[in-house]
């Protein structure tokens, strides 16, 4: 399966000894998956594909930016969000990318009242679908905004105190995830260090970094996202 990575940010100079960039991430995440084959398209270089169908499935990274700033290459993907859906080729949405779903289709994004979303949360999945086959999972989160009015045909699968949409399908061959399933505690740990108390309150990022202890469940959520590629979306309980 050739599974086109767009790519919406870099991670920082000061943070790559750690884990690398966002594609490294990505191909560690799905390196017990070798039918994936990982084609990378640096969108914020201009790098954007010919056609929706150019790629077997699609996934993304997340990403600095915001889904309503007005840059030329988030207006792009945009569109290309809403190709995608038409054509109903695959795609997997990403912190950004499930954030851009809402976006684009119709929904709505803004900054939580509730504060910054960091650190290790649970996410609580009513009636799970058969491709994940699970009624709880663990990832690791770092967004300020959050999807707060669904797309036409949405369906919520997943979420928690803080953030409602946690985890959202839309059709049979969509689907947004608001966590990091690529992130590892130490790359999670040196972002909120860097913004403690500058970007992040000094409280939320202790908090955030308590939870780190408790590890997330990055292979359940690379399988599961797998079968849903691979297999189709379907919304029935396992």
């Amino acid at each position: 399966m050739r599974l086109g990575l767009l790519v919406c940010d870099h991670v920082s100079a000061d943070f790559q000894s750690v884990d690398g960039d966002y594609t490294d991430m990505f191909r560690r995440l799905f390196e017990h998956h070798p039918e994936v084959e990982l084609v990378t398209y640096d969108l914020t270089a201009g790098e954007a594909p010919d056609s929706p169908e150019e790629s077997d499935a699609w996934i993304t990274t997340g990403s600095r930016h915001s889904v309503y700033d007005s840059e030329d290459w988030i207006e792009a993907l945009a569109e290309l969000v809403r190709q995608i859906h038409a054509t109903e080729v695959p795609y997997v949405g990403v912190c950004f990318g499930h954030q851009m779903i809402a976006h684009a289709l119709g929904g709505k994004v803004q900054r939580a009242e509730q504060g910054w979303g960091v650190g290790v949360k649970e996410v609580t999945v009513t009636d799970p679908p058969s491709w994940l086959g699970r009624t709880s999972y663990r990832v690791l989160n770092s967004h300020a905004d959050q999807v707060t009015g669904l797309p036409e045909e949405a369906l919520v699968l997943g979420g928690n105190e803080h953030c409602p949409v946690s985890l959202m399908q839309v059709g049979d061959r969509m689907l947004g995830i608001q966590g990091h399933p690529e992130f590892t505690p130490d790359y999670a740990a040196a972002l909120l260090h860097a913004r403690r108390g500058r970007v992040i309150p000094a409280a939320t990022v202790d908090a955030a970094l308590a939870t780190l202890d408790d590890p997330p469940d990055p292979r359940i959520l690379a399988d599961a996202v797998g079968r849903f590629l691979g297999e189709g979306g379907s919304r029935r309980s396992a």
